[in-house]
């Protein structure tokens, strides 16, 4: 079994692997002063509450774009489950053709959809958006060319900023609105997150598909924690909530064998 692990500036998302089969997924907040022993009996209580004895788990993978977590987490790795992580980034085999500048600079997160997204869509021209802290666009060939691609403020970012940076304005539940125009100041602020967000989600689709794939039609991945906000806009063909974690057990797979 494998347990993958994506790092997040907000949250630790996780989830265990048997073969190809997902057993289950958690979610926890990451923060740079937890400890390894922290994580470690985290991390131990969450695969043993899902019925599964940390024995059985025989790699772990990592993918980050924290770096200041990882010495905590490989240590937790090494003490609680005797396994030297697999640490996804610069140098491992992927598949893909990375096109950026500096293929470094690429977050790992973003590396690891595009693993999963062509292992399940072969042949096919992707744009993957992953709704994270940062909302992302990724651009992919069908020829397995990872072009690039967009990093954007994400939606609970935007409504912090308007909370920090304002007197007035408050911090509202981020929700689909029942109508453009808000009837209070909390709803107005919904719909300016909501609509400003699927603005520019049909704007740069549109781009990219132009400049990236000369007006062919792609097919539109959407993954992350807000991705099912957006879903009845009908501006993707598939959401796939755990896209990371597959590309990183994907990963684990063609590296470690």
């Amino acid at each position: 079994m494998r347990l993958c692990l994506d790092v997040g500036n907000s949250q630790i998302y996780g989830g265990l692997y048997n073969a190809n089969e997902l057993k289950f997924t958690f979610r926890k907040s990451s923060t740079s002063t937890s400890s390894s022993d922290e994580y470690g009996l985290f991390l131990k209580s969450i695969v043993r509450e899902n019925g599964i004895e940390p024995s059985g788990i025989h790699s772990i993978g990592i993918a980050t774009v924290v770096p200041q977590l990882l010495h905590s987490l490989r240590g937790a790795c090494l003490k609680y489950f005797g396994i030297e992580p697999f640490i996804f980034g610069a140098g491992v085999k992927t598949g893909l053709r990375i096109k950026y500048h500096n293929p470094i600079e690429v977050g790992s997160d973003r590396i690891a959809n595009a693993v999963a997204a062509v292992k399940r869509y072969p042949g096919s021209d992707l744009i993957i958006i992953d709704f994270g802290t940062a909302t992302t666009f990724c651009a992919v060939t069908k020829d397995k060319d990872y072009l690039g691609g967009v990093i954007t403020a994400g939606v609970r970012i935007s409504m912090e900023a308007l909370e920090a940076k304002t007197a007035k304005l408050p911090s509202v539940e981020i929700v689909s609105p029942v109508s453009v125009v808000g009837r209070s100041t909390a709803q107005s602020i919904q719909s300016g997150l909501y609509w400003s967000h699927v603005g520019m989600m049909k704007e740069i689709i549109t781009r990219i598909q132009s400049e990236c794939f000369n007006g062919h039609s792609t097919k539109v991945l959407a993954t992350g924690g807000f991705a099912r906000l957006f879903e009845a806009e009908r501006l993707f063909d598939v959401v796939l909530p755990n896209l990371v974690l597959e590309g990183l057990s994907h990963a684990i797979e063609m590296n470690q064998g």
